[in-house]
């Protein structure tokens, strides 16, 4: 026994044989080249897809080596590059030292070496 999901697409089968016998020649026609048309156009883009990976690659290749190369120096080099000048280049300094450097009894008394370094300056210029 067939059941009516069967029964109905035999059914469609059947409609659509006899509708594609009485198409006419012209119009059987366009539909073979509209569906070679179709068939070619989604085998396409692989094609274009795989002239496109070389380069890319190539590119990737280039820029993954270019960023190996080109890196900064580790912070541990960087400061004993720093340690080895003079030690009147680290007086000249005018940057504050880093907190965790120096002691912290230091910055307990900001207000007074705010004036001092005002006054000291006052008294330069006199």
């Amino acid at each position: 026994m067939t059941s009516p999901d069967e029964h109905f697409e035999q059914r469609a089968r059947e409609l659509w044989r006899e509708a594609a016998q009485r198409i006419d020649p012209a119009t059987a026609g366009r539909l073979r080249a509209a569906r070679r048309q179709a068939l070619e156009t989604a085998q396409a883009p692989t094609h274009r897809a795989v002239r496109w990976l070389i380069p890319s690659g190539a590119f990737a290749a280039i820029a993954l080596a270019a960023m190996m190369m080109w890196q900064p120096l580790p912070q541990h080099h960087a400061t004993s590059a720093m340690h080895a000048a003079s030690p009147a280049d680290e007086l000249d300094n005018e940057l504050p030292p880093d907190a965790d450097k120096t002691d912290p009894n230091l910055y307990q008394n900001l207000d007074f070496y705010g004036w001092l370094a005002s006054t000291n300056s006052r008294t330069a210029t006199r």
